[in-house]
């Protein structure tokens, strides 16, 4: 009974992974601003990738399959989707600090700038 839980429960997060990349492609050529376009790819990466990775893992740990290799295929899989997790967003700060200082893009429209606060002190 639990594997026909975990099966279906990996099926949902790759159907939603599969969402949630179509929705950051929307976003991506929709949105008219770097920043939130950044944020679009970033919806992408992490709702994209690591969802399905986890849903992956689950559905070989359901699988019918000797355990070397379902806990092979679910460890790979965990340990890309903790990697993508943690290291996306830090690439996306990354580069939208960078872009920020470089004064080619900026944030339209822009209510409140707490960035040049900052630079000004």
């Amino acid at each position: 009974m639990i594997d026909i839980i975990l099966f279906w429960l990996g099926c949902l997060l790759v159907v939603l992974g599969g969402i949630l990349d179509v929705v950051a492609a929307i976003g991506i050529n929709k949105f008219n601003n770097f920043f939130l376009r950044l944020h679009a790819a970033t919806v992408g990466t992490i709702g994209g990738s690591v969802y399905p990775l986890v849903g992956i893992a689950l559905i070989s740990l359901s699988l019918d399959t000797p355990p070397t290799f379902k806990f092979y295929v679910a460890g790979v899989s965990l340990v890309s989707a903790a990697v993508i997790a943690l290291i996306s967003p830090a690439g996306t700060h990354i580069l939208a600090r960078a872009a920020y200082k470089s004064g080619e893009v900026r944030p339209e429209p822009i209510v409140v700038d707490k960035l040049a606060e900052v630079d000004k002190k």
